[in-house]
């Protein structure tokens, strides 16, 4: 998605960092290893109990959460959000100060992350399409979980995975993806899709089908914020409750997808690949395309044959480990997009926070916000933006280490825990590397 100026990257470059960009790098990899030996040491049982763990909030806190007041004004207030932005998409001018693209790519996509961060699983509630079919289904007076069919165990996670494909290969590669009729017709078959899988299987299918959900969902995962199996609102440490995410199918697809995506979007920026491609006899849509399904069956093949040689070299059933440590890889994720997507996010948010308040572009001023200009001083701090770019794949990596030696320990003996990590964590250096050298790749 390219629908201004900046660089997706953000600002800091290798040349901001304040020591040589190779030192930063080996410096990573070493950080990682010289983790799993401490942990290997330190952490011999599992400290972690996922959903079991937390320490209950103020009943008041949780009787307003749970209150059906509270959550139709959550419900009616994504709702209204969503109506607003559809008459931009629908009535809006076809160029680039339509706050429609912002909205879909900065706001919602970059915006589902620090939502999901700072207030758990909220998207779950306020997801207007979740809102609009149940509403229907009140309207039919039919319980919204009632299907016409009963959704299949074994398509888990997988078609918010391909939904996850689909909506990076509009944002990465499409052509004209910054044009109203390229956004009008991704978006009418996302809702007609979603729509249609909630009426097919009922409303479970929200929590498997739709990739903005499970996409939040997963980094909620990461927050201090939870539901604790007897069904109390809890506060818990971001790990505990990134352990509490249970192994479905299509979860290992779908931190692939994520990963691969952000990997790819980093590469398709470096001056290697677009000076190759300009030359070559193929579109770059066909390449674009070629290249984002490489990179996301290279983190879905290392990251599986890593789980499987673990489950090797553990004498453990190697089958389901791929879903048991697939929570080690959302901390990863969660790195990756804060380089990549931070100084984006903070600029061009503000450029759609500008726009929203002129819908349609005939100079309306409906949120007073139509008149103030964007703050750059942010680009004055180059040397601190890619510091924080290095800093936030290192501390992903670390933490999808501390995660995946919890759930060894728990899973295997203390020496095979040890062996068994081995592949896991050759790959997680490979993937520092890798991640900082596009990153900053030039």
């Amino acid at each position: 998605m390219r629908p201004q100026s900046l660089p997706l990257h953000g600002i800091g470059g290798r040349q901001d960092l304040p020591i040589p960009f190779e030192l930063a790098v080996g410096g990573a990899a070493v950080a990682i290893a010289l983790s799993f030996v401490v942990l290997g040491l330190a952490w011999r049982n599992p400290k972690y109990r996922g959903d079991a763990a937390g320490k209950p909030l103020p009943a008041a806190i949780t009787r307003t959460v749970d209150a059906p007041w509270f959550r139709w004004l959550v419900r009616l207030f994504g709702l209204a959000v969503f109506f607003y932005a559809t008459v931009s998409l629908l009535f809006g001018v076809d160029r680039l100060t339509n706050p429609i693209f912002g909205f879909v790519y900065i706001l919602v996509w970059i915006g589902l992350v620090p939502i999901s961060l700072v207030l758990g699983s909220v998207w779950r509630t306020l997801n207007p399409l979740r809102t609009v079919h149940l509403l229907l289904c009140k309207a039919l007076r039919q319980p919204p979980s009632k299907g016409l069919l009963a959704l299949p165990s074994w398509l888990g996670l997988w078609p918010a995975a391909l939904g996850i494909f689909a909506f990076t290969w509009l944002e990465l590669v499409a052509p004209d993806r910054a044009t109203i009729p390229v956004l009008q017709a991704w978006l009418a078959l996302y809702v007609v899709i979603t729509l249609f899988g909630a009426i097919l299987y009922g409303d479970r299918w929200f929590s498997t089908g739709d990739p903005f959900e499970v996409y939040a969902s997963l980094i909620a995962r990461l927050s201090p914020w939870g539901r604790r199996t007897d069904g109390a609102l809890v506060v818990r440490r971001p790990l505990e409750n990134l352990d509490g995410l249970k192994p479905h199918p299509g979860l290992v697809g779908m931190v692939s997808a994520l990963l691969g995506s952000t990997a790819y979007d980093g590469f398709s920026n470096s001056s290697a690949w677009i000076g190759w491609a300009q030359n070559t006899d193929y579109s770059m849509t066909v390449l674009g395309t070629g290249a984002l399904i490489v990179f996301i069956l290279f983190v879905l093949v290392t990251y599986s044959g890593a789980t499987l040689l673990a489950g090797r070299l553990s004498h453990t059933s190697r089958r389901a480990l791929p879903g048991l440590f697939a929570h080690s890889v959302v901390p990863i994720v969660l790195g990756y997009v804060v380089a990549h997507y931070l100084t984006l996010f903070i600029l061009e948010g503000q450029r759609t926070l500008i726009y929203l308040s002129d819908p349609l572009s005939n100079g309306a001023n409906v949120f007073g916000t139509g008149l103030l200009a964007v703050n750059t001083g942010i680009t004055n701090h180059s040397g601190t933006i890619a510091v924080i770019q290095v800093l936030a794949v290192v501390c992903g990596h670390l933490l999808g280490v501390i995660s995946a030696h919890d759930r060894a320990v728990a899973l295997f003996s203390r020496q095979e825990a040890l062996a068994g990590q081995l592949p896991l964590l050759v790959v997680m250096v490979g993937y520092t590397t890798g991640g900082l050298l596009l990153l900053f790749s030039s």
